[in-house]
């Protein structure tokens, strides 16, 4: 009987064997999650389809840090591992750059040169606090091409845990993005406008060098053929896109026809407008002071026909960001409400989980009534209010003691996504030039208003660089490139990898105050239940025994 019993365990055992070596090859995993945490979207297998040959993906955030960190870190190995198995060229690891290193300093150093900026993170033990530094950030390689993955999202105004659930929600896009550059092939083109005194391209630079990642650029000047207005709208129909950013002088109406007949063929149109020239340099005389006055473009009449009106006005805002000034010590802050900090709405991928979008001289948007899609993507505070131009405007004038009361204008509109079909101004209207196949009705068709030139001058502060984008007096890196690139990347996307950034995901996290609150009894329940139930056991256990075993 010993001997079968025997046969029968190593038959078993054998048979187990055989069956997880045949099943070693296969990845199998159901996803039971409500919001479908471990389901990837259809836009990553195609992504990742389209990768050839290895492709390496190196984290760095290894170590020990808090739980919050542990949840991320979990998260991102799950999801790496659904990614290896859609595509075996997909190689990653796990690293902590600063372990084993005699020189941690130079390796930090050298990392933030390479713009993967450190976290510093609070840690409590045995009653000491400490700080330790991780850098949560990830470098895919794929041949001669590498791209920085950021995987931490810290949002000004959001505490940890909503940080990391927000960083949690965007690890497939941002995975899925970074793959996206390094395999794309076919690159749809952008213009970018020039000849009507747009933005410099050095206050744009960073956003332009982002923007190639993705898109072929090339400048574009609507008076190159003055005399040739149909070869001109030939010359814009090559580009998928254009860039309209900060013009200062006003569109002839040739160009302006131009421009409307791009839109009706199909062309995207990413609008950064001032309709009140000021600016902060204007203010660097003796009286601290200028006059900002209203700046015609000869656009009122296209953009109305569109959908929208931005007005000749400035928003002030209460919550905003200081302009740095000079002072008898050196640099100092200034109170300044033209410069107000947007926090995003979050109603729709563009600007989901996005920083605050910083503004400068920002106008108000009206939205009109015409059967085209409104988005409301930018808008400022509650406690805003308009101002209305020519104003005269003071370098101090918000030093002295505020009234908040007047702040009552509500939140004001700062930008915009209109999609839908166009119709043309020049529709029963007179036309400045004959061009040929002229349309008066676009197919469905998306641009993007913004009421402000400076958004993309992201990287600068009065005129100068910021130091790894870190604004000095808020210690934060705004949210304008993020939401910038995510306009394009709307507009021109075929793919659906945008809408990725729409996915929900909620992680369970522990309730601090409450475990405080309840510490007591959380710890009798955790420790005096189960020793309560062991006693009930062995008495009933001692109990049942003497009964069976005293007859």
């Amino acid at each position: 009987m010993l001997k079968k019993t025997a046969v029968q365990i190593c038959v078993v055992a054998l048979l187990l064997v055989v069956v997880n070596w045949g099943l070693s090859d296969y990845y199998l995993r159901f996803d039971v999650t409500k919001d479908k945490r471990y389901t990837l979207s259809d836009t990553t297998k195609e992504t990742l389809e389209n990768v050839n040959s290895p492709l390496y993906i190196d984290v760095l955030l290894q170590g020990d840090f808090p739980n919050q960190f542990k949840k991320l870190q979990y998260e991102l190995q799950q999801l790496l591992e659904q990614y290896e198995n859609e595509n075996d060229n997909i190689i990653f690891s796990f690293t902590n750059p600063l372990e084993g290193e005699e020189n941690p300093d130079e390796v930090v150093n050298y990392l933030t040169s390479l713009g993967m900026l450190p976290t510093n993170i609070p840690v409590s033990e045995n009653g000491k606090k400490s700080v330790t530094q991780i850098f949560p950030w990830a470098v895919a390689n794929y041949g001669q091409k590498t791209v920085r993955v950021p995987l931490l999202i810290n949002n000004l105004g959001s505490d940890g845990e909503e940080n990391i659930n927000k960083s949690v929600q965007q690890l497939e896009y941002n995975l899925t993005d970074a793959i996206t550059k390094l395999t794309l092939e076919n690159k749809k083109k952008i213009a970018i406008f020039k000849g009507n005194g747009e933005l410099k391209d050095k206050y744009m630079s960073d956003y332009l060098l982002n923007l190639k990642d993705y898109y072929r650029l090339g400048l574009f000047n609507l008076d190159s053929l003055k005399d040739q207005p149909n070869q001109i709208l030939k010359n814009l129909q090559q580009f998928d896109a254009a860039i309209i950013a900060k013009p200062t002088e006003a569109f002839t109406d040739v160009e302006k026809q131009i421009i409307d007949q791009y839109i009706m063929y199909g062309g995207k149109t990413l609008w950064c407008i001032d309709k009140v020239a000021v600016d902060l340099d204007s203010l660097q005389n003796e009286t601290q002071s200028t006059v900002a006055f209203p700046r015609q473009l000869n656009l009122d009449d296209l953009l109305f026909k569109y959908g929208v009106r931005i007005n000749y006005n400035l928003i002030e805002d209460l919550i905003s960001t200081p302009i740095t000034v000079q002072g008898p010590n050196g640099n100092m802050p200034l109170e300044w409400l033209f410069s107000p900090i947007t926090m995003s709405p979050e109603n729709h991928p563009i600007n989901k989980n996005i920083n605050v979008v910083k503004l400068e001289f920002a106008n108000q948007i009206d939205t009109l009534e015409n059967g085209i899609k409104k988005t409301v993507l930018l808008e400022s505070s509650p406690q805003s209010r308009v101002v209305g131009a020519p104003i005269e405007i003071h370098l101090n004038e918000f030093s002295g003691n505020l009234q908040p009361e007047k702040f009552t204008n509500g939140s004001q509109i700062a930008g915009v996504l209109l999609e839908g079909s166009f119709t043309s101004v020049y529709k029963n209207r007179v036309k400045p030039v004959e061009l040929p196949n002229n349309l008066n009705e676009s197919a469905d068709n998306k641009m993007i208003i913004i009421s402000d030139g400076d958004v993309i001058n992201y990287s600068y502060a009065n005129k100068k660089p910021l130091t790894n984008g870190i604004d000095p007096w808020t210690q934060q890196i705004y949210g304008n490139k993020d939401f910038l690139i995510n306009c394009m990347n709307y507009l021109l996307d075929d793919t659906g990898l945008i809408n990725i950034r729409g996915k929900e995901i909620k992680l369970a996290f522990l309730n601090h105050e409450k475990i405080e609150e309840d510490e007591i009894s959380i710890k009798l329940i955790n420790i005096g239940v189960p020793i309560v139930l062991l006693i009930i056991f062995g008495v009933l256990f001692v109990f049942l025994r003497k009964r069976k075993y005293s007859k």
